[in-house]
């Protein structure tokens, strides 16, 4: 099976692409979502994690990769990240539950199943 990490190695390359096309325009996005992940009245940490469920809700490989793997960075454990997708698969049922997978697969190349 395809490493996860991999795959958002090629997503970043083909972003990094699109900054040298837009650079103003990526620099707003980046700065934006800078802005949001900041801690505030909700950690980094919850932030990251609400932004896993709603990417496994949206049905995302992307974001979904992503936000595992920098949730993970913020310090979320396993069961944290577990019991996000809980709640993504609650609100989105089977068919989010069915991307569920990619989480597993990113904590395990992550050394974190």
């Amino acid at each position: 099976m395809e490493s996860q990490l991999e795959h958002l190695d090629e997503i970043r390359a083909c972003t990094d692409m699109i900054r040298q096309e837009l650079p103003d325009t990526m620099a707003a996005r980046d700065a934006f979502r800078d802005e949001v992940y900041k801690d505030g009245a909700l950690s980094h940490k919850v932030k990251r994690l609400i932004a896993l469920a709603l990417g496994l809700h949206a049905g995302c490989p992307g974001c979904i990769i992503y936000q595992t793997k920098v949730v993970v960075e913020a310090g979320a454990t396993k069961a944290e990240v577990l019991e996000a997708v809980s709640v993504a698969m609650a609100m989105g049922g089977t068919t989010t539950g069915a991307w569920s997978w990619r989480v597993v697969k990113v904590l395990e190349e992550l050394g974190k199943w």
